[in-house]
């Protein structure tokens, strides 16, 4: 057999394709993917912890805040401090005692102070010593016993006996700042001067994205712009015991909260 029928029979096993299975393998590798594929994964990944905007926008959209204030409503309708008192001055000493201490700590203190120095005059002139062995638990006791006698005899010589009833004037007692401020001017007169900020309005307040500030004076700024003047006394309260309850720092119960659908914090544990 001729050289030239040996090449001819060679080229042919080499190249078995006929001309449709090219055509096929050429289409299938030119077959176009599915439109953003390549960015799907990482769409995913970037989208795993995204807030949910949901059907009343996010942030302090007007719409988002009333369905906020209608779901505190739902769980704390009538709530109110924790603090036991009986009228303002012993409102304004617990208070300032739950200073860095807590309202349950600071109930178990004020029954029997309150027995000993019943009113400002008596306060007032209490000897320093004492008060501090009575206030002791809840610490910081030195610098709360001259906030209380400083305070009570301030209550004393220039208002009276009485606890002023004005942002202006309380905030000229010893260790009353804005916070103690709004919780004897709300709770005690029912006066919506401003909103109490505490660690757990900062921390509640934060994690519903009603503000983005950490300083309590600008939280509470943010806060009367979006919340009804009406509402300022009893929000306070209600943002306090969803923070103890439910929002609470280490471990937030999303589970349990009912605003949970309208909440993207970062926070969130569902």
């Amino acid at each position: 057999m001729p050289k030239h029928a040996y090449a001819i029979v060679l080229r042919s096993m080499a190249n078995p394709k006929s001309k449709a299975a090219k055509k096929q393998s050429r289409a299938a590798k030119e077959k176009p993917k599915p439109r953003n594929a390549s960015n799907l994964s990482a769409r995913s990944r970037s989208s795993k912890g995204a807030p949910r905007s949901g059907a009343f926008g996010r942030g302090t959209n007007p719409e988002r805040v009333k369905a906020i204030l209608r779901g505190l409503d739902e769980t704390y309708p009538a709530s109110t401090t924790a603090l036991k008192h009986d009228n303002a001055f012993q409102l304004l000493i617990s208070t300032i005692l739950s200073a860095q201490s807590t309202d349950q700590r600071v109930n178990m203190v004020t029954p029997g102070l309150f027995k000993k120095y019943p009113s400002p005059a008596a306060l007032a002139y209490a000897n320093p010593n004492d008060i501090e062995q009575e206030i002791r638990s809840t610490g910081f006791y030195r610098n709360k016993t001259k906030s209380i006698i400083g305070a009570s005899k301030k209550i004393v010589e220039e208002f009276h006996g009485e606890v002023p009833r004005t942002m202006e004037e309380i905030l000229t007692l010893p260790g009353v700042a804005r916070k103690t401020a709004n919780v004897v001017l709300g709770t005690a007169f029912g006066i919506a001067s401003g909103i109490v900020v505490d660690t757990h309005v900062q921390r509640v307040s934060g994690r519903l994205d009603l503000t983005k500030n950490t300083d309590p004076k600008k939280i509470e700024t943010d806060l009367m712009k979006i919340i009804p003047q009406d509402r300022w006394i009893l929000f306070s309260h209600q943002l306090i015991w969803h923070g103890r309850r439910v929002c609470q720092a280490r471990k937030p119960k999303c589970i349990e909260c009912n605003l949970e659908k309208i909440c993207y914090s970062k926070d969130k544990t569902i």
